[in-house]
């Protein structure tokens, strides 16, 4: 597994940075293909937060936790990542397609810089990212969507000739589906 560290208002001792290589490294053990994880150290009011997250093959979880101790922290993240990795596989074996795990697929993200030319600040875009729009299921989208904890997500619908769609969540309850039109 290859790790990215990041501190935010925190210095962490290579000591942590070892133990958190340690506990996260243990998750290799879910994947046939090497993955990615970027570790996030920082304290909020007083809080040692922990957030991890771990990008394998175009599958993203992510957990970030926050306790009064660090390694508590890297601990209950760990496990948080463990269960929805446990969640999703028995998930994705039960309702989608087989291999959907094991797709091969490399998303690339990049930021633009903001240029500031004194144009309008209400409609000012602060940050661009680029990715791979990767062809999946509905079903997936959602599960996808739910790991990242996003209230949106961008896929080309397998269902649908490949159309770009999007699904939500809606404030009410429930999952909504936007499908491009021909």
């Amino acid at each position: 597994m290859k790790f990215t560290f990041t501190e935010k208002k925190v210095q962490v001792s290579d000591e942590l940075r070892e133990y958190a290589e340690k506990k996260i490294g243990k998750l290799d053990r879910f994947f046939k293909i090497e993955s990615e994880a970027f570790v996030t150290f920082g304290i909020e009011r007083g809080r040692h937060r922990a957030e991890v997250t771990i990008n394998n093959n175009g599958m993203f979880y992510r957990v970030s936790e926050a306790t009064g101790d660090m390694h508590a922290s890297i601990d209950s993240a760990v496990a948080g990542i463990e269960s929805q990795i446990r969640k999703n596989k028995s998930r994705l074996a039960k309702r989608l397609r087989d291999g959907a795990l094991e797709r091969e697929v490399k998303p690339s993200v990049s930021y633009a810089a903001s240029d500031d030319d004194g144009g309008e600040a209400d409609f000012q875009i602060m940050r661009t990212k680029r990715f791979p729009i990767k062809p999946m299921t509905a079903e997936e989208a959602i599960l996808q969507m739910n790991l990242l904890d996003h209230e949106f997500f961008v896929f080309r619908n397998q269902d649908n000739r490949d159309a770009f769609s999007v699904v939500y969540r809606r404030k009410s309850g429930g999952y909504g589906l936007i499908e491009g039109a021909d």
